[in-house]
């Protein structure tokens, strides 16, 4: 079969997803027989494409102490975690739900941080009785509730204060954390005085200090312009008479959704590390938490066009994919690539621009506006780089269950969750008498 040249026959961003023969593979396994096999909607993840994600950081930080944990709120499955872990990731958790995922898979709690501004008592003991690494502290009221419950429980609390720099990471508004008007860490001002407050109470132990200004962040000034922020302040703690164990210097780091070209990691880390030396702190322990940089372009949603509606303004590609499957759109108005599973080659029909949409009762339901393509019902498309913040933030709006997820590893591809039914949704609800 002759190939298009619309089309790379690897995907951008996409290596381990690629064209042969006019068909679109995951690794060894055709997209098209997992979707005839399992339906659709349906997530496929590569685990080759996680593990080369991971190896770039763990050759940025080759012979130095450091330790990877994964921001598991950008994909939070058990075969997802399962791989990280038998990989050597620690783990990034921001509930006790997530604390709960990463022990069900054999993580070790012994490398998990506890992250997040909200964190309530209940999850405070649960995470000290697990036994966890360090909690990244959010606000001055909680250092006064975690040393309560960790007297409560006759512990002291391994902390490190999640600090504000106040620097603008350049990305969308909902996904920046390190500005003054977010929700998200102590103020720079403020935290010499946390610190010092930290120190004196017998509940808590200072570790580290942690900074985490933002998403999807595609070059190194915001990363250089927090760290020397960082420094000047874990002197000041240390001149206080306070040592800083470990430095814990985030995630964020984005990925090639639409031709956007971030530093690869192991990049990113020579011009951190750099710095680091020079300023004397390149021997502290490090901690990181990359979440989408190891998993977003590691996963695909299949979808089936149900139907095609041309309008007089807009002509709509109505797909069995939703908001509630992929919410990045109506969400952050984000952009994923939608690509053909079947590729005609020479004969490719002439495509037309569609808005590529969901079934869900919402005018936000959208996946892409004024896409090229050549598709008709019963085709299936691939929307790309799902890997991140997609069934991570999946719903059952309109009583939809979420969709069935697999791992392919070679020419083997796993079943890691099946499709959840009506039934499923309705376990947890009872009937008035």
């Amino acid at each position: 079969m002759t190939t298009s040249l619309a089309l790379p026959a690897t995907l951008p961003g996409q290596p381990h997803f690629a064209y042969r023969d006019g068909e679109l593979f995951a690794e060894n396994v055709r997209l098209a027989d997992l979707a005839r096999l399992h339906g659709t909607p349906l997530f496929v993840y590569s685990k080759a494409a996680m593990l080369a994600a991971l190896a770039a950081y763990q050759r940025g930080f080759a012979g130095r102490h450091a330790q990877i944990c994964y921001a598991m709120k950008a994909n939070s499955s058990l075969g997802v975690l399962q791989v990280f872990a038998r990989a050597g990731c620690g783990f990034d958790i921001v509930s006790g739900g997530e604390l709960a995922r990463v022990l069900a898979t054999g993580g070790a709690a012994s490398r998990v941080i506890f992250s997040g501004v909200g964190k309530t008592r209940a999850e405070m003991h649960q995470a000290l009785d697990a036994g966890i690494a360090c909690f990244n502290v959010e606000s001055e009221g909680e250092l006064e509730v975690l040393n309560e419950v960790a007297l409560a429980a006759g512990k002291r609390a391994r902390v490190s204060i999640r600090v504000n720099p106040n620097v603008d990471a350049r990305t969308h508004p909902y996904i920046s954390t390190g500005l003054k008007g977010n929700k998200f860490g102590i103020a720079h001002e403020r935290a010499l005085d946390a610190y010092r407050r930290a120190a004196a109470l017998p509940g808590l132990q200072v570790a580290g200090i942690d900074c985490h200004i933002g998403s999807q962040i595609t070059e190194a000034t915001p990363y250089l312009d927090a760290l020397e922020r960082v420094l000047d302040l874990v002197e000041a703690i240390e001149a206080a008479g306070i040592p800083i164990e470990h430095l814990d210097l985030g995630g964020g780091l984005g990925i090639d959704y639409n031709g956007e070209t971030p530093p690869p990691a192991d990049a990113l880390w020579a011009q951190l590390l750099a710095r680091l030396d020079a300023r004397g702190f390149g021997q502290r322990q490090l901690l990181i938490e990359p979440g989408r940089s190891l998993i977003g372009n590691a996963g695909v949603c299949v979808t089936q066009v149900l139907y095609l509606k041309p309008g007089e303004t807009r002509n709509f590609c109505i797909i069995d994919a939703a908001m509630n499957d992929l919410p990045r759109p109506a969400m952050y108005q984000a952009f994923h690539q939608i690509v053909p599973l079947l590729r005609h080659g020479a004969h490719e029909p002439a495509p037309a621009l569609w808005d590529v949409v969901g079934p869900v009762c919402e005018s936000g339901d959208w996946i892409g506006r004024d896409r090229a393509l050549a598709t008709h019902p019963g085709d299936l498309l691939a929307v790309l780089s799902a890997g991140a913040y997609c069934m991570s933030m999946a719903s059952n709006y309109n009583a939809r269950g979420r969709a069935a997820e697999v791992l392919v590893d070679g020419s083997d591809a796993t079943l890691i969750r099946r499709r959840e039914s009506a039934e499923d949704q309705m376990r947890t609800e009872t009937l008035l008498p």
